[in-house]
């Protein structure tokens, strides 16, 4: 007969005792408390603003393995909110910034890096892994696909997203709890929710969701509190209000109802009507900045149309531009001529690309796009442009 394999118990060392003192010493917390921390195992989903609080005190807190799963690369514009990255982190992978951070807070904690975009190939592997999941990612698809793979899996789904100055945050998946889909059984249209990047976060509201989302990760791991399962908690910086939403399970849910449909993951960019990264978004209408730009050379007749907002065309413009904002394209149409050529630009092509399909819709058969908007046109035509 073989040995028995000894598996030593699970203690803490008198350095992270000491580090630890003020849990050790909360009855809620205690010793017990702080080694189901140190055994569990979290999985984080972005590294960007949500990611950064998260990724600071989940490491700080003692959460014995970490997960994080990210591919992009630490930019200027992350800096504002982003606080897990440095100025000299820029150009740097935000997998190999953040773990830096994490590991400099606490050395005793392991990190584990998914160098990957989470697909509907690779999520059910990545996450079957870990006990619980934090979503941090800012994309209807992949909200959809963490949703889906949790449910499946029978992961708790610590939710949170931002905009502008207004968050939420809640668990979803969790046990006779609801899931992201009975809250919003479709995704909205393509581009009517515009993006952080288009409409602009205050960079310490991630902080703050962020750090509820920590904190219920916590308490989920202790077992301890009142979590946020079937309450949505709603948070208005500007106004310094929280609200809360009580949420109910939706036994017609397709993938967590009492008949679910959905058993298996599907093409979550397909079922968002958007396209996958790094795939081109265009219209079929699309010019780039160069020809633009010798189209105005050449003293072209055009519309140049911006259609940004007001507080946008303070930071750069084009030459030449007419500005009617895309919110107000619909009623001030009447001010453009159908027999004229349009380019439409924005910040990135997004905006003006929504704008160049209506514009299409009501007889202006040539509407076209100014792709990469004119952060393109500064790193094409004029790189004295600022970015932003």
């Amino acid at each position: 007969m073989g040995a028995d394999v000894f598996t030593p118990p699970v203690t803490l060392t008198n350095e992270e005792i000491l580090r630890y003192s003020r849990h050790l010493i909360m009855p809620e917390v205690a010793m017990e408390g702080q080694l189901k921390l140190k055994q569990a195992k979290v999985l984080l989903i972005g590294a960007g603003g949500l990611g950064a609080p998260l990724g600071l005190y989940l490491a700080a807190a003692g959460v014995g393995r970490i997960g994080l799963v990210d591919f992009d690369v630490v930019d200027f514009t992350n800096l504002q909110r982003q606080v897990i990255h440095g100025t000299k982190d820029v150009g740097r992978k935000k997998l190999d910034s953040a773990a830096e951070r994490m590991a400099d807070i606490n050395p005793n904690i392991e990190i584990v890096k998914h160098e990957v975009a989470l697909t509907s190939e690779n999520a059910l592997e990545i996450l079957k892994h870990y006990d619980i999941v934090v979503d941090g990612t800012d994309n209807f698809p992949t909200r959809y696909l963490v949703n889906d793979a949790c449910v499946l899996l029978g992961k708790p789904n610590v939710y949170g997203s931002i905009f502008r100055f207004e968050g939420q945050a809640t668990i979803f998946a969790a046990k006779d709890g609801p899931c992201y889909r009975c809250l919003y059984p479709e995704p909205p249209p393509p581009g009517l929710v515009p993006s952080c990047a288009e409409g602009g976060v205050l960079g310490i509201l991630p902080g703050a969701i962020g750090v509820i989302q920590a904190t219920e990760t916590v308490k989920l791991i202790l077992g301890k509190g009142e979590p946020l399962i079937g309450r949505l908690l709603l948070y208005d910086a500007l106004a310094m209000r929280f609200r809360e939403l009580k949420l109910r399970k939706n036994p017609e849910c397709p993938v967590c109802g009492e008949n679910p449909t959905i058993k298996e993951l599907i093409d979550y960019h397909e079922f968002c009507g958007v396209a996958r990264e790094g795939e081109e978004a265009g219209t079929g209408w699309d010019v780039d900045p160069e020809e633009v730009k010798a189209k105005l050379d050449r003293g072209e007749r055009f519309v140049l149309l911006d259609v940004r907002e007001p507080h946008e065309l303070q930071i750069c413009t084009l030459p030449k531009y007419k500005s009617i904002p895309l919110g107000e394209l619909p009623k001030r149409v009447h001010e453009l001529d159908t027999a004229d050529e349009i380019i439409a630009v924005c910040k990135v092509g997004q905006r003006s690309a929504r704008a160049v399909r209506f514009l299409r819709q009501m007889g202006f058969g040539k509407a076209r796009n100014m792709r990469g908007g004119t952060n393109l046109w500064a790193e094409r035509v004029d790189p004295s442009m600022p970015k932003y």
